[in-house]
């Protein structure tokens, strides 16, 4: 096995699905960085092409010089979404193959990693954007733990749910909303769903909704007709989609059979172009919260570098990239620029790479101007990303028998930036 990953995640399902991707082995000059992605597991719908953006990210800098002359080494590794997996594979990245870094996945894992990688010294650069990976003192009010090396690219679930409870007062306003509106969770009891219940409701409260009890339905795809009654018969103005991507057609369906009327707003996994392809008319309408500042329809000089890099596993250039994709890139990106910088200064540590972290202000990854967002972290607050783009999925015919790349084409689908809210860096706000 080649020390240098030449396969996305998209062609490792069904080949890495519950042992290591490769075997363990010295790895010479090159930079050895670990890559635990979900290919087949619940979150596979936008854990793949999550992951296919990480793997096209890496090979693309070995193919463009590496790091100064170094390949980054890497293979990808499927743990299908059960955590104690992610934990035996960190470990033998960590033990066997001393890697610097690791790009990482889900919330379950990461937050039972949180100890582990903050012992190590290693950065971790999850999918995962929990507020409790923001506190790297763990001496915030809500902090649970200290998480000195865990860090991601975009706002945090908290952050990212308070954006759109802030466009749903104001869409409210100016619809001329009468009374107070109605805000309810909707997501399974999951560390994923659950973790910007709390933040996001008090913000919610604080900003004038009511907030109803939580409802709660699985992240695997079912039917949810009763939830749907049950948003119907509470009067729910504002449906928040806690859940991943996968469950979401089922709800929109369900909810659009059922006659239910309400504005969904979803975080940042919860919806994108495939779910719109999946649910067809009934996802028209939906509010989601991105992470980037463009989309793969956008045409930017950051986008280009996106499509070089997708060509890396899609020589046509024809593929559609979904919003998962253009994530892994940027996140990606940051965890490579903080190798280069680490390297540049002499050594390649964990903690090197950390400091790296903290070494700009507002800093895009080169080449990647208007897709990654400007973004601070620094030693005493992981919220590189308080700036969150909000968008509107529009469907307006079928979506059967059509590529995602067609239907946004011909514009059967489309995503329309409708704000872009910047939240205040509030300290009670950190860690949770």
């Amino acid at each position: 096995m080649s020390r240098r990953s030449l396969l996305t995640a998209t062609a490792l399902i069904g080949l890495c699905a519950a042992a290591p991707a490769f075997a363990p082995q010295a790895w010479a000059d090159d930079i050895p960085v670990g890559h635990i992605a979900d290919l087949t597991g619940p979150t596979a719908s936008i854990g793949v092409p999550y992951a296919d953006g990480v793997a096209d990210t890496l090979n693309w800098v070995n193919e463009n010089g590496g790091v100064d002359g170094d390949d980054i080494a890497f293979e990808t590794y499927d743990y299908a979404y059960k955590a104690p997996q992610a934990v035996s594979e960190y470990q033998r990245l960590v033990a066997n193959e001393q890697v610097v870094a690791i790009a990482g996945w889900g919330t379950a894992d990461t937050e039972a990693l949180i100890e582990f990688i903050g012992k190590d010294q290693i950065p971790y650069y999850s999918g995962s954007y929990s507020g409790a990976l923001t506190d790297p003192t763990g001496k915030a009010p809500k902090a649970t733990k200290a998480t000195p090396f865990n860090f991601f690219y975009g706002p945090s679930y908290s952050d990212a749910c308070r954006a759109l409870a802030q466009w749903a007062a104001d869409d409210w306003k100016k619809k001329g909303g009468q009374g107070k509106p109605k805000w309810v969770h909707m997501g399974d009891n999951h560390p994923y769903p659950n973790s910007p219940k709390v933040a996001c409701n008090e913000y919610a409260q604080e900003l004038g909704f009511e907030v109803l009890d939580p409802i709660q339905y699985t992240m695997a795809p079912g039917d949810f007709t009763p939830q749907c009654l049950t948003l119907k018969e509470k009067g729910a103005n504002y449906a928040y989609i806690a859940n991943i991507a996968g469950s979401t057609p089922s709800l929109l369906n369900a909810c659009a059979t059922a006659g239910t009327k309400v504005q969904f707003v979803a975080n940042v996994w919860g919806y994108d172009e495939n779910i719109m392809k999946a649910a067809g008319q009934n996802a028209d309408g939906v509010v989601v919260a991105v992470r980037t500042g463009a989309i793969w329809t956008d045409k930017n000089a950051g986008m280009d570098r996106v499509r070089e890099i997708s060509k890396t596993s899609d020589s046509s250039g024809e593929t559609y990239r979904p919003l998962s994709y253009i994530a892994g890139v940027c996140a990606t990106s940051y965890m490579v620029e903080a190798i280069k910088a680490a390297k540049a200064k002499g050594t390649i540590t964990g903690v090197a790479i950390r400091d790296a972290m903290y070494g700009k202000k507002d800093w895009v990854p080169a080449g990647l101007e208007g897709v990654c967002l400007p973004s601070t972290w620094t030693a005493t607050d992981h919220r590189g990303l308080m700036t969150v783009p909000i968008y509107q999925g529009h469907v307006k015919g079928a979506t059967q028998g059509k590529e995602v790349t067609a239907l946004m084409a011909d514009g059967t689908m489309s995503l329309e930036k409708v704000a872009e809210i910047t939240l205040p860096r509030r300290p009670e706000w950190l860690g949770y």
